[in-house]
């Protein structure tokens, strides 16, 4: 079963910084995606960062001050945030792809259906 597990939020003055991880058990799938999303109070999640494989990307809003990363030997994903401003308060989200396991091995990914963490709160204050 998979699980995610989000840590590192908290609460920071503007222009700081939080480093966010996630624990990913049960999911050895280290060629498909993993991302970061977020949700504000009375917005719609959106999608942070997403990396799969050497290839990352970022929304406009956090290109230059965050970073997204994976240590796949640790199963954990990261969310480097710097320069933090007020638009960031929201609670995080981790997700991965779900995959389909081959019964000769292998797998395949399904970027559009995920796994979800339950979130941590980041809260960025003037």
């Amino acid at each position: 079963q998979v699980q995610l597990v989000e840590s590192g939020g908290g609460s920071v003055q503007a222009g700081g910084s939080l480093k966010l991880s996630c624990v990913a058990s049960g999911y050895p799938f280290s060629n498909c995606g993993m991302g970061w999303y977020r949700e504000a109070p009375g917005k719609e999640r959106e999608l942070v960062s997403r990396i799969v494989g050497g290839t990352t990307n970022y929304a406009d809003s956090v290109k230059g001050r965050f970073t997204i990363s994976r240590d796949n030997d640790k199963n954990t994903l990261y969310l480097q945030m710097n320069s933090l401003n007020e638009e960031a308060t929201a609670v995080y989200y981790c997700s991965a792809d779900r995959a389909s396991v081959y019964l000769g091995g292998g797998y395949s990914c399904f970027s559009r259906d995920r796994y979800w963490g339950r979130g941590t709160q980041v809260i960025v204050s003037s």
